[in-house]
């Protein structure tokens, strides 16, 4: 599935999205977790803040 979404960012309109994974750390285990998602290029600093 990841193939797809990567293919798929390459073209025409894609190139207006970024694919961001965070690192999120769970206040009950203390494990990490990976939260990915698909947003806008203009909101990737935002996103990280």
């Amino acid at each position: 599935m990841a193939k797809k979404v990567v293919a798929t960012l390459k073209t025409g309109t894609g190139r207006d999205w970024a694919k961001v994974i965070k690192a999120v750390k769970s206040p009950k285990t203390g494990a990490y977790t990976f939260k990915e998602e698909i947003i806008p290029t203009e909101a990737v600093k935002e996103y990280f803040k």
